[in-house]
């Protein structure tokens, strides 16, 4: 298993199609100098498509980046201070994210087997992601993810043509970020070729089947925001 760093930008206008593809130019060109970095995922919002059927829509982030490592060290170091990664924070490194208000966790990553996953990383232009959080508290947590484990990843892994199953659970970490902490006792992400191809997901009865697990959770309270993102593998 990796560690994955998300950090999160959030603020009242959002990104063009433009200045997503000049952003997602600048993160690229940012990773080269984040040693040894396994993997940037960079995520923005989805033109609107599909509507999940059990959730009202949410107002996304105008983007979340994935930075994957092969242990906490590495993670620890791209955050410290003077690490590569507060240059992202940096309004004048990277305007068009001057003004976002910023988070930032580290969590464990969890992939699961799909029947079908992508043939090769970075073979896709962009892909289509369902980026979710629980961001709790449980009455339990350890019973709530003994449940989600054991159950909800089985179940996510026979959605229609999905391409990845991906859980995320809380470690402790180290970092100097200029970034509020976020403390969501569990992510998650399933991935499509495309918004077709997730419209179509959420309105399979695999969607149903988990909506009837997550009516068994064990109790918990908190916001579970669901965004639709469109996704670039960043480096690879």
């Amino acid at each position: 298993m990796s560690v994955c760093l998300f950090l999160s930008a959030s603020r009242d206008r959002g990104l063009s199609a433009a200045e997503a593809a000049d952003l997602l130019a600048c993160v690229q060109q940012l990773a080269r100098g984040v040693a040894p970095l396994r993997k940037l995922v960079a995520h923005v919002p989805a033109a609107p498509g599909g509507r999940d059927p059990f959730l009202e829509p949410e107002s996304p982030p105008v983007c979340v980046m994935q930075f994957y490592f092969d242990d906490i060290g590495h993670l620890e170091a791209a955050a410290g201070e003077g690490g590569p990664l507060a240059r992202l924070l940096d309004a004048e490194a990277f305007p068009l994210l001057a003004g976002c208000d910023w988070t930032q966790q580290a969590m464990l990553a969890r992939p699961y087997a799909v029947a079908q996953p992508p043939q090769a990383e970075g073979a896709q232009d962009a892909f289509c992601t369902y980026l979710v959080a629980y961001e709790g508290p449980a009455d339990d947590l350890h019973a709530w993810l003994a449940h989600y484990l054991r159950h909800h990843p089985p179940i996510m892994a026979r959605l229609p043509d999905v391409r990845e199953v991906e859980i995320y659970t809380r470690i402790d970490y180290c970092s100097d970020l200029r970034a509020q902490r976020s403390n969501a006792m569990q992510r998650n992400k399933v991935v499509f070729d495309n918004a077709a191809a997730l419209a179509r997901s959420l309105n399979s009865p695999v969607r149903q089947e988990l909506r009837a697990d997550f009516e068994a959770f064990p109790p918990f309270r908190g916001a579970s925001p669901h965004y639709p993102m469109q996704s670039f593998i960043a480096f690879a």
